[in-house]
């Protein structure tokens, strides 16, 4: 993983359950305004065009913070996440010392954000933080805004099967999302982090919002072509696993609690 630097505190347990890493690691310091989450597995050569990426789109907002979550990474990446945050206070390095998913990474990253509100995003320069600021500008009422992919830069392969899955996990899960596979969302915090997270969970982040009575915006984001490093994903590496998941989501569906509220007292509407 790389060699710490003197001041930063590591935690002395092998592992830790997600909802305990905010006690583990309070805040410290003002809050900002927006947090920035992107989970990190093999992607040195796209860390510093990222941040540089994100500085650049982020000119305009009042203040912001970038985690950036190592899943483990086998390069460099962790040592450049040490001098990257080293070198602008606004970058947040966590770390894990062996490789758990990219839903324990987002997972993790959106515990320890500290803004009022969240974007998450790929580390692979495929989501550009450029279409940040206009998620932020439609957003109003809404508990969150989500990305919907207009222009593909991937194989016809991948495209294809992304309409597929789309198609099926709206069935089954009774959603209507266009994009569940686009990562570039923005959440309220208040949002996101009640929603219980499991394995393989976060590609229905807009759908278990739902569920919870969370409004949700979809919206046109650009997609680049990834220019350095290589995808962790295929599409027959994650299909069998996706399906499982959306299983779960529509088992949740079905348990949802209900009750016939008329009235409450003592009590003033929002």
């Amino acid at each position: 993983m790389g060699r710490r630097p003197p001041g930063v505190r590591t935690l002395k347990r092998t592992s830790i359950v997600l909802g305990e890493v905010a006690r583990e690691f309070p805040a410290a310091g003002p809050a900002p305004r927006l947090s920035l989450v992107a989970p990190v597995y093999d992607e040195e050569a796209n860390l510093r065009p990222l941040h540089d990426a994100v500085v650049a789109a982020l000119a305009d907002v009042e203040s912001w913070e970038l985690v950036l979550v190592d899943d483990g990474s086998r390069d460099g990446s962790a040592a450049l996440i040490h001098e990257l945050a080293a070198a602008d206070p606004r970058v947040v390095g966590v770390f894990f010392d062996e490789n758990r998913g990219q839903t324990a990474a987002m997972g993790v990253g959106l515990q320890l954000a500290r803004g009022e509100l969240i974007v998450t995003l790929d580390a692979d320069l495929q989501n550009d933080p450029a279409d940040i600021p206009g998620m932020l500008a439609v957003l109003g009422d809404y508990d969150a805004v989500v990305g919907y992919r207009v222009k593909r830069n991937d194989t016809w392969l991948r495209r294809v099967s992304s309409r597929i899955a789309n198609g099926v996990r709206n069935w089954i899960s009774r959603d209507s999302i266009r994009d569940t596979g686009c990562s570039l969302k923005l959440f309220r915090a208040e949002a996101i982090q009640v929603v219980p997270l499991f394995e393989g969970l976060h590609r229905f982040f807009p759908t278990l919002l739902r569920y919870h009575g969370f409004r949700v915006l979809e919206h046109p984001v650009s997609h680049r072509p990834r220019v350095a490093g290589t995808s962790k994903y295929g599409v027959m590496n994650r299909a069998w696993r996706a399906f499982k998941d959306l299983l779960a989501v529509r088992w949740m569906h079905g348990r949802l609690i209900r009750v016939p509220l008329a009235e409450v007292t003592g009590r003033p509407r929002r």
